[in-house]
């Protein structure tokens, strides 16, 4: 058989770019290739959105670029063998997803094509390096981020990224695609994503738009204001990263040359490099410490006196605690799909730690709201904040989300911006109007309980509950 004549179904599942795609590269370069994409069973409503964005732009790419991407139904492991059979296709190729069920979904797909006698390939295309290969002087997985990453950073050596193939062959085939509006990815009655598309361009060219914008003007301020909510100075690369529009290699190797070369200061892009690893940490828990998806890291926490109430957590979903950094936060998640890191990382301590609400209610809403959901580092961030998870922060350290806002957001404008009732509250008062005199209160036009509403805790109160919480599960 001709050599351009070898069929090689290309897998696409968390990989949505042609730049630097191992396993799409692999076929390209082996002879005709078809690029197959399934309907996802277990994504948020808001991935969904960007899905149906980021899909949309890979199909125009594929059909430039000569072999268009199928969009189908079904099961993988039942249908990819039988597409297989039906085309003639000699070889099955993806790049891994490094979840429990990417992993599982991956040896069962093995074995399956097999059986068919069809060669299979994986390639690694979504991390700097394999978990597998991070172990202790033991023997063991890490548990703490900052010797993982010291030593991970002495055995990263990414390849140079592969170029997005000049052209794709394809062949003829009986195979139906199905279209971005028979999946019905985007919401209507209401569509709760009209902001959406004012913040984000999905799909590969955005993410490329949005590195070399970061890379050009903000890294250089990374460091320090990574953690002002107020300002865009982080990458808002996470969306872009979940979906695989943009190589992480290719990341990591600007930044180093950048720094190299004295355009980046090495505090400023190490910083970065650090967030990149943390990203790696989340998938490497993930990898070797699977039940992390669905319980505590820390057993002890199986037992913590978590509380269930209803009306607390719809004032955290709604942004209507009463405390106005938490409900900034969370309304900007609401209309943007997005939350500031600092902000997630208040708004994940106040539901935990001031309403003693399980993480999971957390990670729950946050996987059905964030465009950048992403399993991995949404469990183990969420597990860090609550005190649970590896590495995590110590449950006594509970934010005040007063001191929270006033540090990072001094003069108001993140929660003016999100939360404009306060918006005439002088800055003094701006993160904690119940302090304000009336008069100040009715200068600004506010009515606490009516216009925004009254603290839903007290904090000094809050903050006591969850140590007793904690010294329970502690003595045990």
């Amino acid at each position: 058989m001709n050599t351009t004549q070898k069929l090689t179904l290309v897998w696409l599942r968390e990989d949505l770019r042609l730049d630097d795609n191992p396993a799409l590269s692999h076929a390209a370069a082996r002879g005709a290739v078809l690029p197959i994409y399934f309907f996802p069973d277990e994504m948020g409503a808001a991935s969904r959105w960007w899905l149906h964005h980021s899909l949309k732009t890979l199909q125009q790419q594929c059909a430039d670029a000569g072999a268009p991407l199928l969009l189908l139904d079904g099961d993988p492991i039942s249908t990819i063998p039988q597409i297989a059979k039906q085309t003639g296709a000699t070889q099955v190729v993806w790049n891994r997803v490094y979840s429990p069920a990417g992993i599982e979904l991956g040896k069962t797909l093995k074995q399956s094509l097999a059986v068919g006698q069809v060669d299979t390939q994986s390639f690694n295309a979504n991390l700097l390096i394999e978990p597998s290969k991070i172990l202790t002087k033991q023997g063991t997985p890490f548990k703490v981020f900052t010797p993982f990453w010291r030593h991970s950073q002495q055995q990263i050596s990414p390849q140079e990224p592969l170029s997005a193939p000049a052209r794709l062959t394809s062949i003829a085939h009986e195979l139906t695609s199905r279209t971005l509006d028979d999946w019905a990815l985007l919401p209507s009655r209401p569509n709760w994503a009209r902001g959406f598309g004012t913040v984000w361009e999905p799909g590969e060219f955005g993410a490329e738009s949005r590195w070399t914008r970061f890379l050009e003007e903000t890294i250089s301020k990374y460091k320090d204001g990574r953690d002002l909510p107020a300002k865009q100075l982080t990458s808002m690369l996470s969306p872009h990263l979940a979906f695989g529009e943009i190589s992480v290699r290719r990341l990591w190797l600007d930044v180093q040359e950048a720094m190299a070369t004295g355009e980046v200061s090495v505090e400023n892009g190490s910083k970065f490099l650090a967030e990149i690893g943390w990203r790696e940490f989340s998938r490497y828990l993930l990898c070797h410490f699977p039940r992390i998806e669905h319980a505590p890291f820390n057993p002890k926490f199986e037992d913590f006196p978590w509380q269930t109430s209803a009306l607390h957590l719809a004032a955290w979903q709604q942004g209507r605690t009463g405390y106005p950094i938490v409900d900034a936060g969370m309304r900007e998640l609401w209309q943007t799909g997005y939350m500031h890191n600092r902000v997630r990382m208040i708004c994940a301590s106040f539901l935990t730690k001031h309403l003693l609400i399980h993480w999971q209610s957390g990670a729950d809403w946050f996987w059905d709201t964030l465009v950048d959901a992403d399993l991995a580092n949404n469990t183990a961030s969420w597990q860090w904040v609550a005190g649970c998870g590896a590495d995590a922060a110590p449950y006594f350290r509970i934010f005040n989300p007063v001191l929270q806002g006033q540090k990072f957001d001094k003069h108001g404008d993140y929660v003016r911006r999100w939360v404009p009732e306060l918006a005439n509250l002088p800055d003094k008062y701006v993160h904690q109007p119940w302090a304000a005199a009336q008069t100040t209160l009715l200068d600004a036009g506010l009515v606490l309980g009516k216009d925004y509403p009254k603290p839903v805790v007290d904090h000094s109160a809050a903050r006591q509950a969850a140590l007793d919480a904690y010294a329970q599960i502690k003595s045990n």
